[in-house]
């Protein structure tokens, strides 16, 4: 699967070049504020991340799309099917992520590009259940969560850090196709 469109956006897999957009995002603390600990990423994290995700893709089939306004070619971010391998109790499983630059939250577009990554998650990949986590602060992405049709499942600490992480899930016959 090389690109999705939406009405506003194309979906694609992630290529080098889109280093220093995200690099931008990353360095932001106020859109990293929920992920992980909390902490910012370089530039030099960010180009390790890309090369590995894109590793991911050859390997697994699915991974990271980069997300692009299709009426103006502007990079907004990324969003996800990853092993969520920070949180070993609820392996293996499959995590929907997001993440987009400040200027572009509130506008639908996680939601609009989240869905159609849930969608080829459970079309293409064969995927019977997708999982996503967030930080118990996090209502945005608790908001997209629910538009995508997720549910609720249980609160639990993530290891590495020690702060909590709730966790919710869609299975395929629940998704609204």
């Amino acid at each position: 699967m090389d690109r999705i469109e939406t009405a506003r956006l194309v979906l694609r897999q992630p290529v080098l070049a889109d280093v220093p957009a995200l690099a931008e995002i990353n360095a932001d603390p106020e859109v990293m504020r929920y992920i992980g600990d909390g902490s910012v990423r370089t530039a030099d994290q960010t180009a390790r991340g890309i090369r590995q995700v894109i590793g991911d893709w050859a390997e697994r089939g699915y991974g990271m799309f980069s997300v692009d306004r299709r009426d103006t070619g502007e990079y907004l971010g990324w969003v996800t099917l990853a092993e969520p391998i920070f949180l070993p109790e609820v392996l293996p499983a499959v995590e929907i992520g997001w993440r987009l630059g400040r200027r572009n939250w509130g506008q639908g577009f996680a939601t609009e590009a989240a869905r159609e990554v849930v969608r080829f998650g459970f079309e293409s990949c064969g995927l019977d259940r997708v999982l996503s986590i967030r930080h118990p602060d996090n209502h945005a992405s608790r908001r997209v969560m629910e538009k995508l049709g997720l549910h609720f499942d249980f609160q639990t600490t993530v290891p590495a850090h020690g702060l909590p992480a709730m966790v919710y899930s869609i299975s395929r016959s629940e998704f609204a196709w």
